[in-house]
């Protein structure tokens, strides 16, 4: 497993141009993270060696490392042009942020059809899907998220927001049922999208209005960026760019919940997404070509079953890590190269061995 010395593609993922976008303004009343920065050095076996922090970073194509351990920024590092102001896409990434969202969605009963809410899904795959299938991706649907095809269906539905080709919602009802709801795992973005439409019809708030509420309450320090389709509708399962600093922010909720004094997120939600709900979500138990360190929750990657150390996770290397006991966050955002299937499983499975290392190292 080699890296070159040069991320390749690093424009694509900083300051991400699409076609239609919307800018997520920064909080009225930022607030800085209080720092006490310190070097950090930790060791990482994995990939058939043990390395130390720089050789990982290289390796992985690092853009932007932030490490916050209880509320205190502790370690900042940038790479191949990034600087502490520049949004990075988070793709996949931008997933946990809708679950985040989700959250905030008053006495909304997760064993819901999603059609009681989308009328307009009845008669597709998702005529018998709840809520809670949608959250946790077993909604049973025929698919196959595969971005390196672009006629598949995932590559389509990219493409609507990347290239401004086509409409968001107007995939979603054509897509067919495979098989009975809540008894598999197939990872999805239809699903993440199909959510973001109900989280939209219980709260009457789009995906970037409701952002912004949640950005001016967080205190963000700078704008985030949001991909949108021609009809505005926003890609919620992978076009939100915000500064490292930022996807630090949306780490610490699935801590704390939310500033001090002031819930944002409820605690019984935080603990439910942080886990898996069913043991073929269970780390380890997920189809090996994902990964084998970790399962999922409600749209949540956890390392382990008691929830205690979850990930988002988004294509080419974005991480926003969170060790929750130790109360340590960790973003690592990358550009490493998506040609390559059993490259990127490379890579992705080494970074989930060496962000709980490093984590561990910055909490002592």
């Amino acid at each position: 497993m080699t890296g070159p010395a040069v991320a390749p593609d690093v424009d694509t993922l900083r300051e991400p141009q699409h076609p239609h976008s919307t800018e997520v303004p920064a909080s009225a009343t930022p607030a800085p993270w209080p720092t006490a920065v310190r070097p950090l050095s930790a060791r990482i076996t994995g990939a058939g060696r043990t390395m130390d922090l720089d050789e990982f970073l290289a390796l992985t194509h690092t853009t932007a490392l932030v490490v916050i351990v209880d509320g205190t920024l502790v370690h900042e590092r940038y790479f191949h042009g990034v600087t502490p102001g520049h949004r990075l896409l988070g793709n996949s990434a931008t997933k946990s942020a809708l679950a985040l969202l989700t959250g905030q969605v008053p006495d909304l009963d997760l064993d819901t059809p999603a059609t009681e809410f989308v009328p307009e899904l009845a008669g597709s795959g998702y005529a018998r899907v709840t809520v809670r299938q949608l959250l946790s991706m077993t909604s049973g649907v025929e698919w196959e998220e595969d971005h390196r095809d672009p006629e598949s269906p995932a590559s389509r539905l990219v493409a609507c927001v990347r290239e401004g080709t086509g409409l968001l919602r107007e995939h979603l009802p054509r897509i067919p049922p495979c098989r009975p709801p809540g008894t598999s795992f197939t990872y999805c973005t239809a699903d993440s999208l199909v959510l973001d439409w109900v989280r939209e019809r219980a709260t009457g708030l789009d995906f970037a209005t409701h952002l912004t509420r949640l950005w001016q309450a967080l205190g963000a320090e700078h704008p985030a960026l949001v991909g949108l389709d021609a009809d505005g509708t926003a890609m919620a399962g992978g076009a939100l760019a915000a500064t490292a600093r930022d996807w630090a922010r949306l780490g610490w909720l699935q801590i704390e919940g939310g500033t001090p004094g002031r819930p944002l997120v409820p605690a019984d939600w935080i603990e439910a997404s942080s886990r898996p709900g069913q043991p073929f979500l269970a780390p380890g138990r997920l189809p090996s070509t994902i990964t084998t360190h970790a399962g999922f929750g409600h749209h949540w990657w956890p390392l382990d079953s008691a929830g205690r150390r979850v990930t988002a996770d988004g294509m080419r290397g974005q991480f926003v890590y969170v060790d929750r006991v130790r109360r340590v966050v960790v973003v690592k955002t990358s550009a490493w190269p998506h040609g390559d299937a059993w490259a990127d499983r490379q890579y992705r499975d080494l970074c989930y061995l060496a962000l709980p290392a490093i984590a561990e190292e910055a909490a002592r």
